[in-house]
């Protein structure tokens, strides 16, 4: 009988993308809403996002086997906050984050690129994305957006390394960017690291999310607090992240 041969992928750089939508390049409309506040459109948003959080309910436990370790990290926290993820499922990190912290509902950031993914594009808006876009309206737009959001005790989630490597085990290195948004809205931040380790009775690896925090950002100005929460986040996920015993798909760096 042939050994069966093992999944590996190769990338040069760590902002390589294995995941590619429909279409890549998607951009949205100029009039496109981060917020809807018809009553069709606020329809449409609970039933979309109930549907979703029964799926979730069945396909994170069953098919990707996950558990979570650290939602007695929420307890005290009143208000919105912002979640750091890594992003290591193509359909799981739509779901993932909203059952760790259920019953808070969740909104996301998103690239504009995943509107173009059929069907799932469409209803992207009423399950809480928030798509970043390249120029300075759309930046305001997304920066009014959060407010909005946060000011009513929804957690975003953010996923820093921006590509999707499935099962991947590594924590990638990711920008301090993104970190200023918790530091300029002064709210509490929390990681949440997928872990996977090897299951006596499946194929695929048994799921562990620990989610850790509060974290808020330290020093002088804006700038250090980023930086400094950056720091926070980044070392306890990839602590975290040690918590992995199998590589499921392996990823190795061409030389």
């Amino acid at each position: 009988m042939k050994a069966k041969e093992e999944k590996i992928r190769y990338y040069s750089d760590f902002t390589d993308d294995f995941e590619v939508t429909a279409d890549q390049n998607f951009e949205l409309n100029s009039d496109y809403k981060w917020v809807c506040t018809d009553f069709i459109s606020k329809c449409l948003s609970v039933l979309i996002y109930s549907l979703a959080i029964l799926f979730s309910s069945v396909y994170c436990p069953i098919f990707l086997h996950m558990r979570v370790k650290g939602r007695k990290n929420l307890k005290g926290i009143k208000g919105g906050f912002f979640i750091y993820g890594n992003h290591t499922q193509p359909l799981g990190d739509v779901f993932i984050p909203a059952l760790t912290v259920f019953p808070r509902r969740i909104y996301t950031v998103v690239s504009p690129a995943n509107y173009g993914i059929p069907v799932i594009g469409k209803i992207l808006p009423y399950l809480g994305a928030l798509p970043i876009v390249d120029s300075v309206k759309g930046f305001k737009e997304l920066s009014k957006a959060m407010e909005t959001r946060l000011n009513k005790a929804h957690p975003i989630v953010i996923y820093p390394e921006a590509h999707v490597w499935e099962y991947c085990t590594q924590i990638r290195p990711f920008p301090k960017t993104s970190f200023k948004f918790p530091v300029k809205f002064d709210v509490p931040t929390y990681s949440m690291t997928v872990t996977y380790k090897k299951s006596r009775f499946y194929k695929k690896p048994k799921m562990t999310v620990y989610l850790d925090g509060p974290f808020y950002g330290e020093g002088n100005t804006a700038k250090e607090k980023a930086e400094n929460l950056h720091q926070k986040v980044y070392s306890t996920m990839v602590n975290r992240s040690k918590q992995s015993d199998f590589e499921y798909i392996k990823y190795r760096k061409v030389k």
